[in-house]
């Protein structure tokens, strides 16, 4: 069994088995093709103003996504993300997962959303911060918070549906570049 991702009806399967017993599974490293797996989603789908784009581009041998723009709370909004479905949930050994990072100093999130939404904007959600170098920033799914308190209060990696990469919350401008995404199992450093 391959993980997928999906964006819109269209998925994509990664080259990446999930069922390995692999401590740390990369499911995303950015390279080509990330673009149809990757999708760009601003508040304006809610009446905010918030502007912002999606990227991506390679340094050295390193790919990445890129997320940058103004985040503003006018209007009620305050968010900017890219996002990917995923096609059959997570493994149920996947405890965390690993980001490597770099950014502006700012804070930013993940969203996961799962089966157990009853609306698109619920979700699960963990912070994160960032610096200026790249940097590996470990999220057990233990510390996501539901975002509403219809949602169960445990995390269950085989609900997953998607997961975003967000500016959230403030205004402020965002400057995000993710070059990996992994699965771990087991205690998280």
């Amino acid at each position: 069994m391959n993980l997928s991702l999906k964006v819109g009806s269209v998925a994509v399967a990664l080259s990446v088995s999930a069922l390995t017993a692999q401590a740390n599974q990369l499911i995303e490293s950015f390279e080509a093709g990330a673009d149809r797996r990757w999708g760009y989603v601003q508040d304006g789908v809610m009446g905010g103003v918030s502007q912002g784009q999606l990227s991506f581009a390679s340094e050295g041998d390193t790919s990445y996504a890129r997320l940058t723009g103004t985040v503003s709370t006018d209007n009620n909004g305050g968010f900017i993300q890219f996002r990917a479905g995923i096609a059959e949930g997570l493994p149920d050994w996947t405890q965390a997962l690993r980001l490597r990072v770099k950014g502006n100093g700012e804070s930013y999130f993940v969203f996961i959303r799962t089966t157990d939404r009853r609306r698109p904007w619920h979700s699960y959600r963990a912070r994160f911060e960032t610096t200026d170098e790249w940097r590996d920033v470990d999220l057990p799914l233990a510390d996501f918070t539901p975002s509403q308190p219809s949602l169960p209060p445990d995390l269950k990696p085989q609900k997953i549906v998607g997961i975003g990469i967000v500016a959230y919350g403030k205004d402020f401008e965002a400057d995000l570049s993710v070059s990996e995404i992994h699965l771990l199992r087991g205690e998280s450093s």
